[in-house]
């Protein structure tokens, strides 16, 4: 009897810390050039606390990110990468992270600061 409730307190307890994580997937456009961007924009997402994945294709522009809704969200990560110099389908580059990126991975009007007027 003390084995089956243990039992049944642990598989409670797994369940529980399951309900907490709100595990979510999505895909979005990053604007970038060549494999250097991809190791970048794949790094600074990763270091958002809460991503668990995030797959940037140099083809396609689209990362795909997963990622604990419990803890971060969309805003927080295309943050993160536009101040890495990275323009998203959201938000623009800042200037300070376009500027520090190599010449080969700036894309053209990638920065809104970058736009002559």
């Amino acid at each position: 009897m003390k084995t089956i409730i243990t039992a049944l307190l642990f598989i409670l307890a797994v369940n529980q810390i399951d309900a907490q994580s709100s595990k979510t997937s999505t895909k979005f456009i990053v604007q970038g050039n060549c494999e250097m961007c991809k190791t970048n924009i794949e790094k600074v997402t990763k270091a958002v606390k809460g991503v668990k994945k995030a797959d940037w294709n140099v083809q396609s522009k689209v990362i795909k990110v997963t990622y604990d809704s419990l803890k971060t969200n969309l805003k927080e990560i295309h943050s993160a990468i536009s101040e890495m110099g990275y323009k998203t389908d959201k938000i623009a580059a800042t200037k300070k992270g376009y500027d520090a990126l190599p010449f080969c991975c700036r894309v053209s009007g990638a920065c809104s600061a970058s736009k002559k007027e």
